[in-house]
């Protein structure tokens, strides 16, 4: 494999304390890097990092600012940024090529407990990309849960997750003979009463958010119909935040986005065609924007591994390009945003390139940074820890080649070292270009 992390994977996998361990940094370590973009709106020349544990002590310049005693290491060639977070995966959607399967068909047979097994996989690309936290948005059986506590005991390496457990959606006709109990656990609603009681399953079962479907679309999908009205929505906003939990709430389509921000989510998810007054509520409420331009992107490029025809793929390029104008458009409104990719499959490796899209819609290469980093933080509820570089953080530091300020590219492509909580998980100091990340069509 190309990199060091990733030759180590089956390592991790028979021996995860012990490649854990010979990772982790020991006493009193001092990073020294040529730049330091720190994710508060300070850049530092020469600058200096000192890590006790999984916590940054703290951040200075120049030989002064190492600590007597300490472990130097000297990185001097690259910039430090912050460890980024993709506020939008399903980490535990693990396709493996297999001839003769598309990945949709191999998710819906699998084992959960392999499934959870084989994600590793999911979980190491994305730390390549130098994404240190996730924010999953669903999956089946609270796979996600296993995952994240398996990721928080050392069990194996990859980013820190908060998880959502089942999406609430309609109920599908041809489940109508299932018992109610179960379709509460998995979140299927049949009415507004039962959303409640399926978000606090959801809750009980360990969920960090709660995710509501809004709207049809998904994957070759890309209608946008409304599922839930206003109230429902409404009345799962109110749930989730009795039970001390936010929620996200997909839409595709401008109706549901509209009907999310008005019900008080945390974030809306994909949305497109959103009008002014939407997009002005969404900036006045502190809304966050999650569009998820790219993911659609790599539906139509890898359409050959789902099945999906041409006329699929040029519908999908065409929600993309109505995706960005959106997302165009709520930057100019003043909308916040946060970078999710909405990985899944084979997109694990990718998890960044939301970020050239950001730059073209007019941020600037520190803005669309900054949706990675302490908008993602603000988001989670975690800036006092995530999301900067900075004295009582986590020790989340990705070293890339290059002056990110002046080029995103830096951050898509050229991350070359990455440390998650103290512990360093990437260590391959060599060019890793887009094409080699996740598996070849």
């Amino acid at each position: 494999m190309r990199r060091t992390l990733l030759t180590l994977s089956l390592v991790a996998v028979a021996l995860p304390r012990a490649f854990i361990g010979a990772q982790a940094t020991h006493g009193i370590v001092a990073l020294r890097f040529g730049q330091l973009v720190d994710g508060t709106g300070r850049t530092l020349r020469d600058a200096v990092v000192v890590i006790e544990g999984d916590r940054i002590q703290s951040v200075g310049t120049g030989r002064a600012a190492i600590p007597r005693g300490a472990v130097v290491r000297d990185l001097r060639r690259y910039t430090a940024i912050p460890g980024l977070i993709d506020a939008h995966t399903h980490m535990t959607y693990y396709w493996d090529g297999a001839a003769g399967t598309n990945p949709w068909q191999q998710q819906g047979s699998r084992n959960s407990g392999v499934t959870v097994f084989l994600a590793q996989a999911n979980a190491l690309r994305t730390l390549e990309t130098g994404v240190t936290t996730v924010r999953d948005l669903g999956s089946r059986d609270f796979t996600d849960v296993a995952m994240r506590d398996l990721i928080n005991r050392g069990a194996f390496p990859g980013p820190r997750m908060f998880v959502a457990g089942h999406g609430l959606g309609r109920l599908r006709p041809s489940a109508t003979n299932a018992t109610p109990v179960s379709n509460i656990a998995r979140a299927r609603i049949a009415n507004a009463a039962d959303i409640p009681a399926a978000i606090k399953a959801q809750v009980d079962g360990g969920a960090d958010w709660i995710k509501m479907y809004g709207s049809t679309g998904s994957a070759a999908d890309v209608t946008g119909d409304e599922t839930f009205s206003a109230d429902e929505m409404r009345t799962a906003v109110d749930a989730a935040h009795a039970l001390g939990r936010p929620i996200a709430i997909h839409s595709y389509g401008p109706d549901g986005g509209r009907d999310a921000t008005a019900a008080g989510a945390e974030s809306v998810e994909h949305a497109v065609d959103l009008d002014d007054a939407t997009l002005a509520d969404m900036a006045r409420r502190k809304t966050v924007y999650v569009p998820t331009i790219d993911h659609n992107r790599y539906y139509a490029e890898y359409r050959a591994q789902f099945g999906y025809t041409d006329t699929q793929a040029a519908a999908l390029d065409a929600y993309r390009a109505r995706n960005f104008e959106t997302a165009r458009r709520a930057w100019q409104a003043g909308v916040r945003f946060a970078m999710g990719s909405d990985a899944v499959f084979t997109m694990f490796g990718q998890n960044t390139r939301e970020l050239g899209w950001y730059v073209k819609l007019g941020m600037t290469p520190a803005q669309a940074i900054a949706t990675a980093t302490t908008n993602g933080a603000a988001l989670l509820g975690r800036e006092k820890e995530l999301g900067a570089i900075a004295p009582g953080y986590y020790a989340d530091i990705v070293a890339v080649e290059g002056d990110p300020l002046a080029d995103i590219s830096v951050v898509t492509d050229k991350v070359r070292w990455v440390m998650k909580g103290g512990v360093v998980v990437v260590t391959a100091l060599s060019p890793l270009p887009h094409a080699a990340r996740g598996r070849r069509r």
